[in-house]
């Protein structure tokens, strides 16, 4: 069965930082591409950030390039999301996902496989 499982979220002020996991089971790691959305209340789910199978290339949603680093571990079969200087619009549930693409992937519809995901909240 797989699951990807995401952890980190919580509430923090304008500014700080945060740092999500999410750890994968019952896939072969290293031959997906994994990717992060992200979902405000009231609004459609939106893209990230991407990375590649070796985690040699990534790619990124303007508004957190410069903010955000996306990076894995394939030995622990875990994806990161390093948030920094985060602002009140990047509140929202944040999911993993895994893509069977070989292309890094910026469209929901290209995942093979979705967490629940982690909230983070930043107030002002």
């Amino acid at each position: 069965q797989v699951q990807l499982v995401e952890s980190g979220g919580g509430l923090v002020q304008a500014g700080e930082s945060l740092r999500l996991s999410c750890a994968a089971r019952g896939i072969t790691f290293n031959t997906y591409v994994m990717a992060w959305f992200r979902q405000a209340p009231g609004k459609e789910r939106e893209f990230v950030a991407v990375i590649n199978r070796n985690g040699g290339v990534t790619d990124y949603v303007d508004p957190v390039k410069g903010r955000f680093t996306i990076s894995r571990d394939n030995a622990k079969n875990t994806m990161y999301l390093q948030m920094n200087i985060l602002k009140p619009s990047d509140t929202a549930n944040y999911s993993c996902a895994a893509s069977r693409s070989p292309l890094l992937a910026r469209n929901a519809n290209l995942m093979s496989y979705w967490g629940k995901g982690t909230l983070v909240t930043v107030n002002s």
